[in-house]
């Protein structure tokens, strides 16, 4: 492709745009960032002496902005030092830094003519096939650029994130009639490849796909519950995890939201779909009731530290929340939810048969979930092909835009779309026509497989239609379908991935390491010597594995199986380093969590391609023990042996920054924070895009096969301080349990790491082997096995879901 984009310029430095510059530097990008000069001094810039000419003045708006990026939680940076990718400046001093960049975003205020003056003060500045977009989502995208030029109109697009713009996946795009295609084809790849993002396109119709989607169907809920008497707590643990949708549900999404946006963008919708049958529900008498009393009341969500939910202290002093009482729109204490039906539906898997479950149960939920549901399958349906010409683009925009399980489509297959129409009939819905269509030509589906090819039904040609397979996506279940499985136990999976390579996929419960996997992990290394050019370790879900099995730690350590204990510990070890010095090259691809001794099978490959957001970490000392998976050697390897490669260098700072990583269990907020911190080396690769992270894996294994790939050497390669590194551990651990910020149980973990980093009591530094250290961990890692507090630990643990402090 012959565009290049290597700077841009975001104008507009609010949330959305202080988030999209953010996004940007994590993709590597240098961003100017740029907002309005204020025309009015604040009293304490009078008080100083400023004048609207001074620079702090000028840049104040925008420097708020950045200073909202670098506060902001969830984090929008994948490291602080990010920030330094971003500069400021303000749109009287530097407006002429847009005619620098390749790609320049507007985000600014939804208004209109304000949006038409700013294209065309970009046009007279921008260079030659510099992209122009627009972040509207309430206004129509060509109504923005057409004053314009035609050589403007065909680098002009829609480009809408989501918020938070780092952590949502949809990168909705939309053209204009005059969009080149050359144009729309090259911000796919780069949304895609460069940003991670998951691209749609839209038709230029009011609020595009996904806000359409749920500005509706969401208010249809709000009037729904108010009018039915469910309340708030109820309708968010009907609408969350249960359902496929994260945990905010639909209320506390609202506050996500800010609810003063939400009321703006129905508002703003109304009256651009006249035609839209539902588009009623936006206004209706309950929804209007409760939205104009919550924006009345200062109630916006939040940023405002109430909204449909407030946050109180309770007598006790604990931390609580209040709700709105939708009848009354006053406060009260939260009620627990109690829906029999739900809690039966829990335990049937996978979601799509639970939804059958849900809509057709006897009770309060069933009614609740037959009446939104349907609403929103009708409201989906009609809409294609208004603002998609297909169901797939409207099912990713779904899933995609609000971190949703299964999209519209999707839900209606798993509920049967003839038995889902005809309740829609019952109750009054409007069944599209093109489905009633499908129905009598004998189509049942709207999605299907026919052997490896996955299929849609498509309104045009009244049949169905290949879903286009993306080569950079491989997926393993696929794979697992196609009979490519080489061997596999009951926790893990050996897979043919093709080109010489084999994969190595977990499969136990959050994929933790038990003995079933670490035996896989043996076999496979030893298949991929014999068979195959090199090994990629990954998996596909939720997380890539959230450490060891500890409830096998705890079953072996309550009668003292300290041999079994000993000896599993040692399995672990010894199959870890047998990646390390196999012959053939290992990739280990981590996402979402590595935590624990998935972080040490990740530092144990010979490279890692991890997705922008892994979040790894060495978190044994929560449950008492210290890691002993070749975690503590590893840290040492990495972060104190290179230090010593240089002469006179003191080792002592650098065995401070592997005992902090461990005993503060420090787990990294993106797979660069993990660089930083030293579970990465400066030659692992991190993709962005999490979807393309086996295919790159396996591409990093068949590149490190062609360049002649050899195991690294064993010796003494580990740099051991010995009684000086002791020393400085024992008083670092003295020190924190002095402060009373450690417990006696802290401390003697914190002791015994420091036991092991430092080398044990060697009279002198020196270097030592792997092995020497493994050693070590082991025998520490046993010991704490051994001490009733770390046994509290791991059972609290189990238990709670969470970490006891002893």
């Amino acid at each position: 492709m012959s565009f290049n984009i290597r700077r841009a310029t975001v104008i507009g430095s609010g949330v959305m745009g202080g988030g999209i510059a953010a996004h940007l530097a994590n993709a590597g990008l240098p961003v100017y960032l740029i907002d309005i000069a204020p025309n009015k001094l604040t009293p304490e810039e009078e008080a100083k002496g400023l004048t609207l000419d001074s620079p702090a003045v000028k840049n104040r708006i925008v420097a708020s902005g950045l200073e909202a990026v670098k506060k902001s939680k969830p984090a929008a940076l994948f490291t602080p030092g990010y920030l330094d990718r971003i500069t400021i400046g303000n749109m009287e001093d530097n407006f002429n830094w847009v005619g620098e960049s390749d790609w320049i975003i507007e985000v600014i205020i939804e208004k209109l003519e304000i949006k038409k003056q700013l294209m065309a003060r970009i046009e007279s500045v921008r260079q030659p096939r510099a992209i122009v977009s627009t972040n509207t989502s309430g206004l129509l995208v060509n109504n923005i650029c057409e004053d314009c030029s035609a050589d403007f109109k065909e680098h002009f697009l829609g480009t809408h994130f989501f918020n938070p713009a780092r952590y949502l996946k949809l990168f909705e795009i939309i053209p204009t009639p005059e969009t080149s295609r050359e144009i729309l084809d090259y911000m796919a790849y780069f949304g895609e490849k460069v940003l991670g993002k998951g691209v749609v396109f839209c038709k230029d119709t009011p609020n595009f796909i996904a806000n359409r989607m749920v500005s509706v169907t969401g208010c249809f809920v709000i009037d729904y519950a108010a009018k039915n008497g469910y309340t708030v707590e109820e309708v968010d643990y009907l609408t969350g995890p249960i359902i496929g949708h994260p945990k905010t549900g639909t209320f506390r999404l609202n506050d996500l939201v800010g609810n003063d946006i939400a009321a703006h963008v129905a508002n703003n919708l109304y009256p651009l779909i006249p035609h839209d049958e539902q588009r009623e529900i936006l206004k209706s008498p309950d929804v209007t009731r409760v939205m104009d009393t919550m924006l009345e009341q200062g109630r916006l969500g939040n940023k405002a530290q109430q909204g449909f939910y407030k946050k109180v202290t309770t007598p006790d002093g604990k931390r609580d929340f209040e709700v709105v009482d939708l009848a009354t729109l006053t406060y009260r204490a939260q009620t627990k939810e109690n829906f029999p039906s739900v809690e039966a539906a829990k335990k049937v898997k996978p979601l799509a048969k639970r939804f059958a479950q849900l809509v057709t149960a006897d009770d309060r939920a069933g009614k609740f979930y037959r009446a939104t549901i349907l609403q929103a399958l009708s409201y989906a349906g009609m809409r294609v092909p208004e603002i998609s010409d297909d169901i797939v683009n409207v099912d990713k925009a779904v899933r995609w835009g609000f971190v949703h399980e299964m999209g519209p489509f999707e839900i209606w297959d798993a509920l049967g779309v003839k038995a889902a129409a005809e309740m829609m009939e019952q109750d009054g819905l409007p069944v599209p026509g093109w489905v009633k269509d499908m129905l009598a030509a004998g189509c049942e589906t709207f999605y299907k497989r026919e052997g490896t090819k996955s299929l849609y039904y498509d309104l045009a040609t009244k049949g169905y239609l290949e879903i286009p397979a993306d080569p950079n996506i491989m997926i393993l279940k696929d794979l697992k379908d196609q009979d490519k499985i080489i061997r596999r136990n009951a926790g893990a999976c050996l897979i043919d991935l093709g080109d010489g390579v084999a994969g190595l996929e977990f499969q136990t419960k959050a994929n933790s390491l038990d003995g079933d996997v670490i035996q896989m992990i043996k076999e496979s290394v030893q298949e991929a010597e014999k068979n195959f050019r090199g090994l990629v370790i990954g998996n596909q879900g939720q997380n890539f594995s959230v450490g060891a099995n500890i409830f096998q730690i705890l079953m072996a350590s309550e009668p003292k199986q300290w041999e079994v204990l000993e000896k599993v510990v040692k399995e672990l070890q010894d199959v870890i380093m047998s990646m390390r010095y196999s012959s053939i090259p290992v990739v280990a691809a981590p996402f979402g969590m590595a935590l624990g001794g998935g972080c040490e099978v990740c530092m144990g490959a010979d490279a890692i391609c991890a997705a922008g957001e892994t979040y790894m970490g060495l978190v044994e000392v929560g449950v008492g023990v210290i890691p002993a998976g070749t975690g503590c050697k590893e840290l040492l390897r990495r972060i104190v042996a290179p230090a010593m490669a240089t002469p006179d260098v003191d080792p002592l700072p650098f065995l401070q920054r592997v005992l902090e990583t461990i005993a503060m269990a420090k787990v990294s907020a993106s797979a660069q924070d993990a660089r930083a911190i030293g579970f990465l080396s400066p030659s692992d690769r991190v993709v962005m895009n999490g979807d393309h992270l086996i295919a790159e894996a396996k591409k990093m294994v068949i590149h490190m096969s062609e360049a002649g790939y050899r195991p690294p050497i064993q010796g003494k390669n580990i740099y051991a301080l010995g009684r000086r590194g002791l020393a400085a551990a024992q008083l670092s651990g003295y020190m924190m349990s002095e402060g009373h910020f450690i417990s006696d149980h802290d401390r003697l973990i914190v002791d015994k790491l420091g036991y092991v980093v430092a080398g044990g009591a060697l009279s002198s530094p020196q270097w030592v082997t792997e092995q020497y250290i493994l050693d070590l961990e082991r025998e520490a890692f046993v010991s704490l096995c051994c001490e009733e507090k770390t046994k509290d630990r791991v059972r609290y643990l189990l238990m709670n879901n969470k970490p006891l402090r002893n």
